[in-house]
């Protein structure tokens, strides 16, 4: 009769459902955020090694690795994020559903059991009185309906001819017993309406405090999600941390630091006329330095360094610095869009500007170092004893051979402190 109170104890199972909906939703979240800070955390990386192998140099180099920092700085705040969602916020949801939640056996919550017991004891007494309403009800409607049968009989009876006298007044007394019938039972069916209609206030009152019962579990439901709620956007809110706006504070102090002057003077003195220059000047025959320099490593020393005159012409030397060629892109993101290796053909350029055309003669060789050697000046290389490099220009007259890294930077070297492999 009253759906909505009966119905009232299905809230239990909607409730518990939407616990675990809630807590799916947040481990999803959790996922995004932690795969979001992997690719920062990736991205910055290989940014950082690129950006450190190429051209760009000085304060405006530091700004740009700044933004690196950041990419890390923001993946931590990132995977915090993850953590908190994953242990505090999942967690005290899955603890309170516990709480509030009881299951039987038999299946179903013991909260909603309680209910629905609650709703049927409080319906028991006005049901009662209902079925017993519905019972009057019905035989008030059949005397009616057995009124209306004898008054349509006695009234064929008086047009047909072969009706006695005596039947017809027998059909006359049917009529007579079927209103007096229906009389009482209109009576009877009245009455039993309005006793039924007396108890409906106390019926009513009895179905709102198991009602009442039942919002109050609901309160502390909505309640909590509310504040389940707040904490999971105080979590994802980032700009509530202070250690947020302390990463863009350093990135812009940092990228303001720039000073171009700074970075002109600093690559005029490294590569332009007030760098160290080492002019041809007279020397006295030595015939140590006239002979070729030694292959083998001397058993009192380490090996000796090849003259490091190796002034070349314009043209004949590898750039500032060297980078890693066709490198490609980390194909590590999240959605189908690939960025390109070479943006800067899209805008009419030259290709990427931090990849050099490095062009080789001769027959590329590969070698292994026999000493450490640290390059002394911006075009040599820098590698151990046991490391492997590739030859890809022969000896000069000087004892220097040009090779690659595998790491890709190219440079000179000393030809004696390396063997063919």
């Amino acid at each position: 009769i009253h759906q909505p109170f009966s119905s009232q104890y299905l809230q239990f199972d909607d409730g518990h459902r939407l616990c675990n909906d809630l807590m799916g939703c947040l481990q999803e979240r959790a996922k995004i955020e932690k795969s979001y800070g992997d690719q920062l955390t990736a991205w910055s990386k290989r940014w950082r090694q690129l950006i450190e192998k190429g051209p760009q140099y000085g304060s405006v180099e530091r700004a740009w690795l700044a933004v690196m920092t950041e990419a890390e700085k923001v993946s931590e705040l990132h995977q915090d994020v993850k953590n908190n969602l994953v242990n505090e916020d999942v967690e005290k949801v899955k603890n309170w559903q516990k709480e509030a939640y009881h299951k039987q056996m038999i299946g179903g919550f013991k909260e909603a059991k309680e209910a629905e017991e609650g709703f049927k004891k409080a319906q028991k007494p006005w049901a009662k009185k209902l079925k017993e309403m519905e019972a009057a009800k019905k035989s008030y409607h059949m005397a009616c309906k057995e009124e209306k049968l004898a008054a349509a009989r006695e009234a064929n009876g008086k047009t047909e001819a072969s009706v006695t006298v005596d039947q017809q007044k027998k059909l006359h007394e049917k009529v007579d017993k079927c209103k007096q019938d229906v009389q009482k039972a209109k009576e009877k069916y009245e009455k039993s309406l309005e006793e039924l209609n007396k108890c409906t206030p106390q019926y009513m009152e009895c179905m709102e405090q198991v009602f009442d019962q039942c919002q109050q579990h609901e309160v502390k439901r909505l309640t909590f999600l509310k504040e389940a709620l707040l904490d999971i956007k105080r979590h994802l809110n980032l700009t509530e941390n202070a250690s947020y706006a302390t990463i863009y504070r350093e990135l812009e102090r940092t990228i303001l630091g720039a000073n171009t002057q700074e970075d002109l003077k600093w690559f005029s003195n490294n590569h332009g006329p007030e760098m160290p220059m080492n002019w041809p000047a007279f020397e006295e025959y030595n015939p140590d330095q006239a002979s070729a320099p030694p292959k083998k490593k001397k058993p009192d020393g380490a090996p000796p360094t090849p003259s490091t005159d190796h002034v070349a012409p314009p043209g004949d030397r590898s750039s500032v610095s060297s980078y890693e060629k066709n490198q490609g892109f980390s194909t590590e993101w999240s959605d189908d869009e690939q960025p390109t290796a070479n943006s800067g053909n899209e805008n009419g350029g030259n290709g990427n500007s931090f990849e050099d055309d490095v062009s080789t003669t001769g027959k590329s060789v590969r070698v292994r170092a026999l000493y450490d050697y640290e390059g002394q000046e911006q075009d040599e290389l820098t590698f151990k004893a046991g490391d492997e490099l590739t030859k890809t220009e022969d000896e000069d007259e000087q004892g220097w051979c040009r090779g690659r890294l595998d790491s890709g930077q190219e440079g000179l070297y000393p030809a004696n402190y390396v063997e063919p492999i």
